[in-house]
């Protein structure tokens, strides 16, 4: 009986160098208690924008999803700001080109049941 030892395994995705750096930024500036960063460049590699870059980097739409204390207090166009300052590097150095944000607090988090925050 012959079994292969790859069975039920998945390939493993590496991020980039953008995806890293947003993801170590996050980290240090908002210390998450849920973070999950997607990658959709894929789905935008269409676009008139990214046509005249060649399709992009491939890492120039993300998706990001924040859970932190940080945000506190904070309005959701304050956390947007927050956020999009600390990622000003990739905007105008690294080829970023849109972020899609869900930013909560922990108790936002929890009071909507705690559980992954993106549905596809």
């Amino acid at each position: 009986m012959a079994s292969s030892s790859s069975a039920g395994r998945q390939a493993t995705r590496i991020p980039g160098p953008v995806e890293t750096s947003i993801q170590q930024k996050i980290i240090e500036a908002f210390q998450p208690i849920l973070l999950r960063v997607y990658n959709d460049s894929s789905k935008h590699s269409h676009h008139a924008a990214m046509r005249a870059q060649g399709g992009g980097s491939g890492e120039t739409h993300f998706a990001i999803h924040l859970v932190s204390p940080s945000f506190k207090g904070k309005t959701s166009i304050a956390r947007h700001r927050m956020v999009n300052a600390l990622l000003k590097d990739e905007f105008d150095n690294k080829g970023l080109h849109a972020l899609s944000l869900s930013l909560k607090t922990p108790e936002e988090w929890e009071k909507e049941g705690g559980g992954e925050m993106r549905s596809e």
